[in-house]
C-alpha cells in the first residue's frame, strides 16, 4: 500500500498516527509525509527554524518516509488564505504520491489550520478527481491539545489500529520535537500520549491503540 500522512504542523503526524505509520512501514508499505505549514520570522527565531529543520530530517529518517513534501504555507494563518491555494497544494502532494490511504487530521479540531486543511484535503480528493489521485481510504486522526480542546468535540472513532508494539517508539519520536513536548500533566507529554493510547486500546481489547474516524472507504 501507498500511505500519505498529512500533517498541518510537524508533530501532528506523530501524535495522530505515529504508531500506525510505524506499523505500515513494518508491513512493507510505502509511507510519505506532507507537512502543510511552516513557521516564519518574526513569529519564531532563526535558531528555532534551524532546529526544526533538523527535527524534521531526524523524524523523516526514523519513520523511513519515501518522500517528504513541504507545502510551506504560513502556520496559524491558513484561514486568511484563499482556500483554493491550500487545495491546490494538497492536490499536488496527493497526485505526486498517489496514495491508497490518507491519514488526515480531524475536521472539528480547535486549531483553525486543522479545520482549513481538512476541508481542503476533502475537496482535493473529490470523486471526479479519482483518475488523478486514486485514493481509496481516508482516515482522520486525533491530535492531543487540538481535537480534545474543541468546545464540542465530535471525534467519534470508528476505526482502530493496534499499536502495542510501536507505542514506545512513537513516544521517542515525539520527543524529537523539543519545542512541542510538554511537562506532565499537559496534553503533549509522554504520560498523556501513553494514556490516550491505553484508553483507545481498551476500546478494542488491546494494550495500546490509535483511533480514527473513517471519512471514505472504497472497495
Amino acid at each position: 500500500m501507498r500511505i500519505l500522512a498529512i500533517a498541518p504542523h510537524p508533530d501532528d503526524e506523530t501524535l495522530g498516527c505515529g504508531g500506525t505509520l510505524l506499523k505500515h512501514k513494518s508491513a512493507g508499505d510505502q509511507i510519505s509525509w506532507c507537512i502543510v505549514t511552516e513557521a516564519r520570522e518574526p513569529q519564531v527565531t532563526q535558531e528555532f527554524l534551524r532546529r526544526r529543520d533538523v527535527e524534521i530530517e531526524t523524524v523523516a529518517a526514523t519513520y523511513g518516509f519515501e518522500s517528504v513534501i513541504k507545502l510551506g504555507l504560513p502556520t496559524t494563518l491558513l484561514d486568511s488564505l484563499p482556500l483554493n491555494e491550500v487545495i491546490n497544494g494538497l492536490r499536488g502532494a496527493i497526485e505526486e504520491t498517489r496514495p491508497d490511504c490518507i491519514y488526515l487530521n480531524h475536521g472539528a479540531d480547535v486549531h483553525s489550520d486543522h479545520r482549513v486543511i481538512f476541508s481542503a484535503a476533502v475537496s482535493a480528493v473529490k470523486p471526479f478527481y479519482t483518475t488523478t489521485h486514486g485514493v481509496k481510504r481516508i482516515l482522520s486522526y486525533e491530535v492531543l491539545s487540538s481535537t480534545d480542546a474543541a468546545p464540542a468535540s465530535v471525534f467519534a472513532p470508528t476505526v482502530y489500529s493496534d499499536i502495542t508494539p510501536y507505542v514506545e517508539r512513537k513516544i521517542e519520536i515525539m520527543s524529537e520535537y523539543t519545542a512541542e513536548v510538554q511537562p506532565y500533566p499537559l496534553p503533549r507529554c509522554a504520560e498523556t500520549i501513553r494514556a490516550l493510547a491505553r484508553f483507545r486500546g481498551a476500546s478494542i481489547g488491546v494494550e495500546y491503540a490509535e483511533a480514527f474516524v473513517l471519512v471514505r472507504d472504497v472497495f
